[in-house]
């Protein structure tokens, strides 16, 4: 097509973008409902409906009129403003990419992924690997071929890593975790050592109907705005976002365990907030919503952690909990709860990790990912190398499959190479505290009053309001300077140190 004029081809681009949002608002409610409302054998149906939505996102997306179009507003870059020209820059890098997928594999990957979630559900219920594994084999073959598609230069790995953090490789992650490695085992090792905590109150019963006002609580504690951020149960907890005013998140109650649900609602509220104050410019843009997967663990994972579990937090949740868990925490004063949710003992579920071992389950994720991408691992025999490396990185003996690696859901929906993004998120943390404290000097009287608005404006005016505008470096550098993980490493050795006495 020939555009007469830069504000005609806008036009256009502005209705692809559009279109592209209607369909993927489509696809994702799909799947929230899959996941969170549908009865457990309906997805035969939800399937052949999302074998025709992804082949009209394809159409529309790889259309070659939509190279033209580009090529066109790439030639008169001059005459647009920065954000028009960073939605070229994105919808660029997703027309190359997508239009060298041949779309009867981008079709087929996305009925399969629908089914694997359903398979994945009924094999970690039944700890039965063997149900899973075909599926998890052709998501393993699909991501490598779609990482040659994405980056033929690149190791096929290191292709899969930069579509959730963009200039993360292997190497500069062998680098991060082997200096995490190098504090936090000895640091284990001396907490182990220490007078343990108790913790066994947090596993009395909790009745689920009771949690959910707990939720509701935390919520409003921390700001969500329940007309624009709902909250529903899942078997695995995630947020999912269709606009800067309609975001949902999701959670998992347990009745013998308070603190998994709590952390699952803060660290959900932690993505949500990130999406909610995005500004409205962004709206039905391809620059709408986080810009990658480390930014975004960086909010949950800061809320979740640096707040969540701070002494001042807990001074201004714990007459709440009290008054609805009167019995369960009868005998508990602050300073148990306190420890308690801080306790440190290494574990088997990754989601209910302490702060200090939570990067070790990472670790064990990431060896596992490059292994079956470099081909070096069949997947029959990820359920034994899973035990080898919890034993090897936490000392802890995996019983069966499903506290092992049918654990978490990222693989049935294709997630490779999103893991490395959580240990990245929480190694941001204490650097972005660190800048914040310098900014606003004391934070933690308003938060020990219940008062985020400080915390949350400050995120709002460095991370949240850009959505997708810079680069994840680059907002983070114009933020907070060039990312040391020293500041993780010393934040964790000053906070076990002083909790267990050492």
């Amino acid at each position: 097509m020939k555009y007469e004029s830069v504000q005609q081809a806008l036009e256009a681009l502005d209705k692809l973008q559009q279109t592209q949002y209607a369909y993927n608002h489509a696809m994702g409610v799909l799947y929230l409902d899959a996941t969170t409302a549908a009865p457990s054998d309906t997805w035969e149906g939800r399937g052949k409906t999302m074998e025709v939505l992804s082949q009209v996102i394809y159409d529309l997306t790889a259309n070659p009129e939509n190279g033209e179009l580009l090529s066109y507003l790439e030639a008169h870059a001059g005459e647009m403003n920065p954000q028009r020209k960073r939605e070229v820059e994105v919808l660029r890098k997703s027309y190359d990419q997508l239009h060298r997928i041949p779309v009867g594999e981008y079709v087929a990957y996305s009925v399969l992924l629908n089914d694997a979630q359903n398979v994945w559900q009924k094999a970690k219920n039944a700890d039965d690997f063997a149900t899973f594994a075909p599926f998890l084999e052709k998501i393993v073959d699909y991501n490598r071929k779609f990482a040659g598609y994405y980056h033929p230069e690149m190791k096929p790995y290191d292709a899969l890593l930069n579509e959730y953090e963009e200039g993360l490789n292997m190497t500069t992650l062998d680098a991060f975790f082997a200096q995490l490695r190098q504090t936090i085992v000895p640091l284990l090792a001396k907490v182990r050592q220490a007078e343990p905590i108790d913790d066994s109150f947090l596993y009395r019963h909790y009745p689920a109907q009771v949690q959910r006002q707990f939720s509701d609580y935390l919520m409003e504690v921390m700001g969500l705005d329940r007309t624009h951020c709902g909250i529903a149960e899942t078997e695995h907890p995630y947020t999912t976002n269709f606009s800067n005013k309609d975001v949902r998140i999701t959670t998992h109650y347990y009745e013998d365990n308070l603190v998994s649900s709590m952390f699952s609602v803060i660290h959900e509220g932690g993505h949500a907030l990130y999406e909610l104050d995005a500004d409205d410019c962004y709206n039905y843009t391809v620059l709408s919503g986080g810009i990658s997967m480390g930014i975004h663990e960086s909010q949950s994972r800061f809320y979740e952690n640096i707040i969540g579990r701070s002494e001042a937090f807990v001074h201004a949740i714990f007459p709440k909990v009290k008054e609805l868990f009167p019995e369960q925490l009868e005998g508990v004063d602050e300073t148990m709860f306190y420890r308690a949710i801080n306790k440190a003992e290494p574990s088997l579920i990754r989601t209910e990790a302490d702060e200090l071992t939570y990067a070790l389950h990472i670790m064990v994720r990431y060896e596992i990912e490059k292994q079956l991408i470099a081909g070096t691992l069949e997947v029959k025999d990820v359920p034994a190398q899973w035990k080898k490396l919890y034993k090897e990185y936490l000392g802890v003996e995996v019983r069966n499959d499903r506290q092992g690696c049918l654990q978490d859901s990222h693989w049935s929906g294709g997630s490779i190479g999103y893991f490395p993004s959580y240990a990245l998120g929480s190694a941001y943390g204490p650097q972005l505290l660190h800048k914040m404290e310098e900014d606003l000097g004391d934070i933690w009287t308003d938060v020990s009053k219940g008062n985020l608005s400080k915390v949350t404006g400050w995120l709002r005016e460095h991370i949240h309001r850009y959505a997708s505008f810079y680069k994840p470096g680059q907002l983070f550098e114009n933020t907070c300077g060039k990312f040391d993980a020293k500041f993780y490493t010393d934040y964790l050795t000053e906070k076990y140190t002083k909790l267990y006495h050492l």
